[in-house]
């Protein structure tokens, strides 16, 4: 055998030990899932059913209005659509965060609604309700929204002097919204002194 011969035989085996060797590398198995198994991404709540079923059985939400609107897309629901209406009345109160550009509201609610059209891609506005069993409750909710949310002070006091101590008094009055989270929020008060529950509807907009 010629020493060119031995050369070329030496590098067949050469190859033939690099290709063996690499074959044998173990290649890490692909992970698997369980066909429509949902893995949960964000802290933020959806609106789809799925979404809304989770809210009603965890009593929490949390929405993102981060960027001054909430979008559909956001919350898994179509553009088309006008939104679910959250009540939880016979089951307990939800606890809903909204985050907004400055600062976030905090609220306990049982109803959730949320407006917009069938051609917007973005809700006009989340309402949701508080309550008060008293008088003195409800002022001091009425407080709670002007330092959390920047509701006219003075306006705020007025209707309380005016309207807090009467058990006879009726009003509906909209409070000079705040806007020190970045979103618009009114206090929509309904106050019936003969009555056992107070109600202030609460709207949250994008600030203008």
């Amino acid at each position: 055998m010629t020493r060119t011969m031995r050369v070329l035989g030496l590098a067949a085996v050469c190859v033939g030990l690099l290709t063996t060797t690499a074959c044998q590398i173990p290649v890490p198995a692909s992970p698997t899932t369980s066909q429509g198994s949902t893995v949960i991404t964000s802290e933020y709540s959806t609106l789809d059913a799925a979404g809304v079923d989770r809210i009603r059985t965890d009593k929490r939400a949390k929405l993102d209005m981060s960027s001054g609107t909430l979008q559909k897309s956001a919350v898994r629901v179509s553009e088309d659509s006008y939104g679910p209406e959250i009540n939880t009345q016979n089951s307990g109160k939800i606890d809903l965060t909204i985050v907004g550009p400055s600062g976030e509201i905090r609220a306990q609610t049982d109803r959730i609604r949320f407006k917009t059209t069938d051609a917007r891609p973005d809700f006009t506005e989340v309402t949701y309700f508080l309550t008060a069993d008293s008088a003195e409750g409800f002022a001091a909710l009425i407080r709670d929204g002007v330092e959390k949310y920047g509701i006219d002070a003075d306006d705020a006091e007025r209707w309380i002097s005016a309207n807090g101590k009467d058990s006879s008094a009726k009003s509906e009055y909209s409070l000079t919204s705040g806007k020190s989270t970045g979103l618009e929020v009114n206090y929509d008060l309904r106050f019936d002194g003969s009555k056992e529950t107070q109600v202030i509807i609460v709207h949250v907009t994008p600030a203008s």
